[in-house]
């Protein structure tokens, strides 16, 4: 997949996106996201509840989120595995007042009202979904 269709895919609604994370002890997490953003070929947005994935995230920046659109049958999904890094978590401010907006206007505002912090990532690495290495 080229960035233009990684970008495509990723802002879909019909994807289907987990968020794994691990604690500096090495726990780890999973948890499913639908309004993180893919904004440019380096920068993934999202807004995130008070929960395990955020508590992870501020012990650990390090996360990898994938995205996946089912089809027929595995070897046919399309997606692909992003390798992230937290830069920042703010839980007030223009960035968090942009997420709270987004969300309020794909999701509803009950939706809104869950999220507790923005956090935009950079993307280290992308790989295929299915990879045999």
């Amino acid at each position: 997949m080229d960035q233009k269709e990684i970008m495509e895919l990723f802002n879909k609604n019909s994807r289907i996106g987990s968020l794994s994370t691990a604690n500096c002890e090495g726990d780890v997490n999973a948890a499913v996201f639908g309004t993180p953003q893919m904004i440019d070929e380096n920068t993934v947005t999202m807004g995130i509840g008070r929960n395990r994935s955020l508590k992870y995230l501020q012990e650990n920046p390090k996360a990898v989120f994938i995205v996946v659109e089912p089809a027929e049958t595995s070897l046919e999904w399309k997606g692909f595995r992003l390798y992230l890094e937290a830069v920042t978590i703010e839980t007030r401010g223009n960035f968090y007042d942009q997420i709270i907006e987004t969300i309020t206007q794909k999701k509803g505002k009950e939706a809104a009202k869950i999220i507790h912090a923005a956090v935009r990532f950079r993307i280290i690495n992308i790989r295929p979904l299915i990879d045999p290495l």
